[in-house]
């Protein structure tokens, strides 16, 4: 089971708790976790990802064992704590100020 913590105004949305689990088939990969969160939660389509680029969306960043998966190819293997579910994948709202 793939651990993954989400933002509160993603929570509120999918009616969930601070994380979900999920089952992820194949390869442990931010988009393989995106493309499961999506389909157990189709309300969050579009909301983390463009609907037609599938690219990020700009203040969402994703972290996985205390680093910044932001920028990362979304195919790259994330860490076997992740994969195991010893350590949870973030998805967190940037925050922006000026």
């Amino acid at each position: 089971m793939i651990r993954v913590v989400l933002p509160y105004h993603l929570r509120t949305l999918a009616n969930v708790g601070a994380e979900v689990t999920l089952d992820v088939e194949g390869p442990v990969s931010p988009r393989s976790i995106l493309d499961a969160l999506e389909a157990r939660y189709p309300m969050l389509r579009g909301t983390i990802r463009d609907h037609v680029t599938q690219k990020r969306r700009p203040m969402l960043r994703f972290f996985a064992c205390g680093e910044d998966w932001s920028l990362e190819s979304p195919d790259a293997p994330l860490p076997d704590a992740v994969a195991s579910g010893a350590e949870a994948f973030w998805v967190i709202g940037a925050i922006a100020g000026g």
